[in-house]
């Protein structure tokens, strides 16, 4: 059976274009109505984009996006590591690049930061170590903080594999369950209170500082799961109602972070908070979508993933990690040099991909190999599974053997 969905890639592309448009031209001005931003306010020029907000205020929906895309890529990985080979694929995966964008965020804060350069430190290591920071303190980049969340999700698939009893299906159940009672009760609260309230800011508390408890964010994992469970076989009937309690908490959380948005940014009041909630749905079903077709494509002969669209994928993590401080620095100089704002922004994206395109291509895959050959010298690394010693939490998936699922969003070893 195979699970090969082409289409993540573009997705994950568009996801990571939106968030960077949101921040660049709206966050980067509206954040005053809410409060201090982190480090990028140190480096961003001063120009608005006020007339694009109805079509940019909604870009962070990509994150949601993301962790249903990372639920069903970690899902296949999981499907066929054992434990010690899916932690070392995730680490390869992500430190390789963290290290190289965090450095690189790091420099432009000391070159064009106004802040001293000691503030700058501690959010360095925390990055580089990919630790999270904690209620107090800042991001290097208000970006990592969903890799908070990330490490939290591969943490707590890490632990299900080791124990040899929990299934795929057993976890997105948990998460699905475990989310959709946290979303159930922030929607109540939030819509009875206003954001000055308390326990309004506790439940907002969780979706950032708090990423990685997995509150908020949990069923958007889940349903990525589900969605990979859906891509090898006909889901029973419980696990429809499964995928619909995951949908219906995530559409919550939007819903619910979205109506913070329109309640506390003037410039965005009379805009619905159905918007995102309709850009993640669409995404979603594309996603259920190619699933579908795939497992009903069981036997036969795919072609390969175009190379572009796989560079795409590639592309779209380095990205996520460096549009945020890095992208408003070279607005800012670009602005400085007389260009005209917009065209800055869009000059600014363009230089960023080329420059993602060469970490990935080039940079990315040296560090990995230097931190390959470096762990060999302690030992022997661990191998991926072979098809007839499937690990258990790919049982319930009533795959034939070998299993061959491919999500091509990463290359070899971080997959």
């Amino acid at each position: 059976m195979k699970s090969h969905l082409p289409l993540l890639d573009p997705l994950r592309f568009a996801a990571a274009l939106g968030v960077a448009i949101f921040h660049q031209m709206f966050w980067s001005w509206a954040w005053a109505s809410i409060g201090v931003p982190g480090f990028e306010r140190t480096v961003a020029a001063d120009v608005l984009y006020p007339t694009a907000a109805p079509f940019t205020w909604f870009g962070w929906v990509g994150v949601e996006i993301f962790f249903v895309i990372s639920g069903f890529v970690i899902a296949n990985s999981a499907s066929q590591s054992s434990p010690g080979a899916f932690l070392l694929g995730r680490a390869l995966r992500l430190y390789p690049a963290v290290w190289i964008c965090a450095t690189a965020t790091f420099l432009v804060l000391l070159l064009f930061g106004s802040g001293p350069a000691s503030e700058f430190i501690l959010p360095y290591v925390h990055a580089m170590l990919m630790v999270p920071k904690g209620v107090t303190g800042q991001w290097l980049d208000e970006v990592y903080w969903t890799l908070a969340a990330e490490t939290a999700f591969y943490g707590l698939v890490f632990c299900a594999m080791l124990t040899k009893r929990i299934t795929l299906r057993h976890l997105a159940f948990g998460l699905t369950i475990y989310s959709a009672v946290f979303n159930a009760v922030a929607l109540l609260v939030l819509s009875s209170m206003t954001p000055s309230d308390l326990p309004y800011l506790i439940i907002l508390m969780f979706r950032v500082p708090c990423a990685a408890f997995l509150l908020t964010h949990g069923c958007f994992f889940a349903l990525g799961i589900w969605l990979f469970i859906s891509a090898n076989r006909q889901l029973t009937a419980l696990e429809l109602a499964a995928i619909a309690v995951a949908c219906l908490s995530g559409a919550a959380e939007i819903y619910s972070f979205a109506s913070f948005f329109l309640t506390s940014i003037p410039a965005i009041a009379d805009q619905s908070a159905l918007v995102p909630i309709m850009v993640w749905a669409a995404a979603v079903l594309l996603i259920a979508r190619a699933a579908n077709r795939s497992r009903r494509s069981a036997g036969t002969t795919s072609p390969e993933t175009p190379a572009y669209l796989r560079t795409l994928g590639l592309i779209t993590y380095p990205l996520y990690l460096t549009h945020n401080v890095i992208g408003s620095a070279i607005i800012r100089t670009l602005v400085e040099a007389g260009l005209d704002a917009t065209a800055a922004l869009w000059i600014a994206l363009s230089m960023l991909v080329l420059v993602c395109w060469f970490i990935c291509a080039k940079v990315e895959p040296a560090v990995r190999s230097a931190l390959v050959q470096t762990l060999s010298h302690f030992g022997r690394l661990p191998q991926r599974q072979p098809a007839f010693r499937r690990p258990a939490l790919a049982r319930g998936l009533r795959l034939p053997l070998p299993v061959s699922v491919k999500a091509n969003v990463v290359a070899s070893w971080p997959r």
